[in-house]
């Protein structure tokens, strides 16, 4: 079958609180997922990650490596000076001027894998980042080197969170903030899928979901935009969820992931898949794969 018109939807976040994972798994078992991706580092990952993995059959696992929020799994004395990650803007700023400690990084996204594969009993079926931080200079790098180091090339795809140019105007331009949004992580992901190549890793082609997370926008409108112009791997991104004292005292995106989870969970996320000719799949169903010969990209076929 032709995956010209399929699109993949991802649910972040997983494991962040007890409320964002429950409204996940609704989601998942609803089927209006084909992808999750767990954060490992925090408490919630040991038990949510089995109910994860005993509930995932029709979706794609990956990794939400992560450098922004909570405390890292071992030691970063440079990095985690105070304990605790940075700020997203500490570690944008730190990656274009090239002073990440990277050597703490590769440990932690090793630490991250591991434990994600402890509870899973098996590699990542992809790995992202928390507020795209796997796509950023020097992260990328590690990334990709430890995944290599894994044998995981070939094995597991990356979320490329760039798009073309003119699909990101298409979707954002009745936004000027989001379609800003889009276009800023475009910049900071800028070649992140040709390192990938470079490595025998392969990604999504296409990519929407970004949000401002306004409360006061609709929410089933601004999805529709996501549909727009979709590459031949369309991954939409989103954050649904339950909102829970939990999550309050870690992240100020709240009310919107409840928006998020109705909307995936109504009749009208079906309707507009089928208004446009597109149908739900998993990535690692149609993602490319290299050849048993080790020879050019053949084309996976969906089951």
């Amino acid at each position: 079958m032709s995956d010209d018109r399929i699109v993949a939807i991802c649910a972040d976040d997983y494991g962040l609180s007890y409320g964002v994972s429950i409204g996940i798994l609704e989601a998942l078992d609803a089927g209006r997922l084909t992808a999750v991706s767990a954060l490992v580092n925090g408490p919630r990952w040991p038990a949510m990650g089995v109910e994860l993995r005993r509930r995932c059959r029709n979706a794609d696992v990956g990794l939400h490596f992560n450098l922004t929020l909570g405390r890292p799994l071992g030691p970063m004395p440079t990095f985690t000076s105070e304990g605790s990650f940075p700020p997203v803007t500490t570690v944008v700023r730190l990656a274009l001027r090239r002073k990440l400690p990277l050597a703490e990084i590769r440990a932690e996204i090793d630490r991250q894998l591991d434990r994600f594969e402890t509870v899973m009993g098996r590699a990542p079926d992809y790995v992202d980042g928390h507020q795209h931080v796997h796509g950023l200079p020097g992260v990328r790098d590690a990334l990709i080197e430890a995944l290599a180091a894994r044998g995981l090339a070939g094995r597991v795809w990356l979320r490329d969170a760039g798009d073309e140019l003119h699909r990101i105007v298409l979707r954002g331009a009745h936004a000027p903030k989001t379609l800003a949004l889009a276009l800023a992580v475009q910049g900071l992901s800028s070649g992140f899928r040709r390192a990938a190549l470079r490595q025998g890793f392969v990604t999504n082609e296409g990519f929407s979901g970004h949000s401002v997370f306004d409360p006061g926008k609709d929410y089933a409108r601004a999805f529709e935009t996501y549909l727009r112009a979709p590459g031949r791997r369309h991954l939409v991104m989103c954050h649904p969820g339950h909102v829970d004292d939990e999550l309050r005292a870690q992240d100020w995106v709240t009310v919107t992931r409840e928006q998020e989870l109705a909307f995936l969970l109504s009749p009208r996320l079906p309707d507009m898949l089928e208004e446009r000719g597109l149908r739900l799949a998993r990535l690692s169903e149609v993602c490319p794969h290299p050849s048993p010969d080790g020879g050019r990209m053949s084309e996976a076929t969906p089951q």
